[in-house]
């Protein structure tokens, strides 16, 4: 077989979707070897980014396809879950499908692959949601979010779902989003503070604008299609954000992370606590943006008060236990708290109980 950095690129996805998602495996296993016999394809792949594993081109071509059947086109809707799974479908099917969204929906797929994946995993919120009632707890005033790599903005919205993490439950029991969530460790401290948002801002390098005609199942498309609680919990944060979205003028504006967080903590919010945050996506920017959105956070934090005080509220990796980690710092004060280690996609969340800051 061809060996190239693309290649690797769609081998290496192959081997991380295995476990989590055998039919994507399947798909991209099956890529590969049309990629090593189709120049012409290999080298239009190739073009979409110079590094393919980093850009995730194996996902964009995955979502391609997936948006494919989510349209009811065929004969990808009949092969793809959920009328089919990754064992009963036939080598010669599989590879039949993927030649022909090449030469049959060759723009539709160039399209896709002409922008990162966007999933926007709702689930995290489940996730968030300690480091915000912390926020809360520590300046008892409501909260102005704040958030970057929003994508659609599904995660805007924490005060609005039902969370059932077993050991406790936080939120409105008859929300039309409920997020279960394994919670290990101690219960936090904050568990029964209320949660007040007054304000909510986002921005992403390439939104996907909910309101918009076909957007919600371009969102879809980027969720793993044997995964159907996920693409079921989608749908439902979906039709109930959009909504909002409309009649609070919400939106998700796409901007450069530094520029919009330089403009968010220009000043102070006198009565509100300003909590920037993000989630999975720290890793995506690069130093140069990074130090951009540190060097605003200091220069925020050195104007902080009590009555207008600074949270940042990250859930990144990485993580020991293969996961991420939920750390906040509030000013006045500043103390980099760990409160939490979490699956990627929200599915547990450990609590690191009070006090810590390693």
């Amino acid at each position: 077989m061809l060996q190239s950095p693309l290649i690797a690129a769609f081998q290496a996805q192959t081997t991380w979707c295995r476990v989590p998602s055998p039919f994507t495996a399947r798909l991209l296993d099956r890529s590969a070897s049309w990629l090593a016999d189709d120049a012409e394809a290999h080298a239009a792949l190739a073009a979409v980014a110079a590094e393919p594993l980093a850009a995730a081109t194996a996902l964009r071509w995955a979502g391609a396809l997936h948006h494919l059947a989510l349209l009811g086109l065929s004969p990808w809707a009949e092969l793809w879950p959920p009328r089919r799974d990754a064992a009963s479908l036939r080598d010669d099917e599989l590879d039949a499908a993927i030649r022909a969204a090449w030469q049959t929906q060759r723009a539709a797929v160039q399209a896709a692959l002409a922008g990162p994946p966007q999933t926007n995993e709702v689930q995290r919120s489940a996730a968030l949601l300690p480091g915000l009632l912390h926020v809360a707890a520590a300046t008892g005033l409501p909260l102005a979010l704040c958030e970057i790599g929003a994508s659609a903005g599904l995660n805007l919205w924490p005060e609005r779902h039902h969370y059932d993490y077993g050991s406790w439950q936080w939120g409105d029991a008859a929300a039309a989003l409920v997020l279960r969530c394994e919670w290990r460790g101690p219960v936090p401290a904050a568990a029964a503070e209320p949660l007040r948002v007054a304000a909510r801002a986002a921005c992403d390098a390439q939104p996907i604008a909910l309101t918009e005609p076909g957007e919600a199942l371009r969102l879809a498309s980027f969720v793993w299609p044997d995964q159907a609680e996920r693409l079921a919990r989608l749908r439902t944060a979906q039709q109930a954000v959009t909504p909002w979205l409309r009649s609070e003028s919400v939106g998700v504006q796409a901007q450069q992370a530094s520029a919009f967080v330089a403009t968010q903590l220009q000043a102070p919010r006198d009565g509100l606590a300003t909590v920037l945050m993000h989630s999975v996506v720290w890793q995506y920017l690069g130093a140069a943006e990074q130090a951009a959105i540190t060097a605003s956070v200091q220069a925020a934090a050195a104007r902080a008060t009590a009555r207008a005080p600074l949270a940042w509220l990250r859930l990144e990796p990485p993580n020991a236990e293969g996961g991420v980690e939920l750390r906040c710092q509030v000013w006045p004060g500043g103390d980099d708290r760990l409160l939490a280690s979490a699956h990627p996609h929200g599915a547990w969340v450990k609590g690191s109980g009070p006090g810590s800051t390693p």
